[in-house]
């Protein structure tokens, strides 16, 4: 009998402990690739909102964008007027708005900075005369 009642053989604990090893080896990578999936699907997810935000926000705004990377975020979360011009949501006089209710973390970062510098400079990356919002922690995401 290969196992036996009183306990395992050597021989037996060894094989146990084989097979374990390569279940863990299969498993192991597949939890890693999901975790990486999740972040590349939150990152195409927040993309794909914000970016709406910014046509909805040039729409309302005379074809214009909002203003630039340090104006970007106050522009999106707060209500405004045509020109640009922000104040508290309810202020009258200030119609339009808020686009978003605060700008997302980039996933693989967990910041929300927003910049147009050099790509690592921050979470993301913003172009007023574009509309260009991308992510910008790191080379390989800044096409999505």
């Amino acid at each position: 009998m290969f196992f036996s009642l009183k306990g395992l053989t050597l021989v037996e604990a060894l094989i146990i402990i084989i097979v374990l090893g390569i279940i863990a080896s299969v498993v192991v990578p597949q939890f890693t690739k999901a975790g990486t999936s999740d972040n590349l699907g939150a990152l195409k997810g927040n993309l794909q909102v914000i970016r709406a935000q910014i046509k909805a926000y040039k729409l309302q705004h005379n074809n214009s964008y909002p203003s630039g990377a340090d104006k970007f975020e106050d522009q999106m979360v707060r209500a405004s007027k045509a020109d640009g011009s922000t104040a508290v949501i309810g202020t009258p006089g200030y119609n339009w708005g808020p686009y978003l209710q605060s700008i997302p973390n980039n996933p693989y970062t967990d910041t929300n900075t927003i910049g147009s510098g050099e790509v690592g400079t921050s979470a993301w990356y913003y172009n007023p005369q574009t509309g260009l919002f991308r992510a910008n922690h790191n080379e390989q995401f800044t096409g999505y």
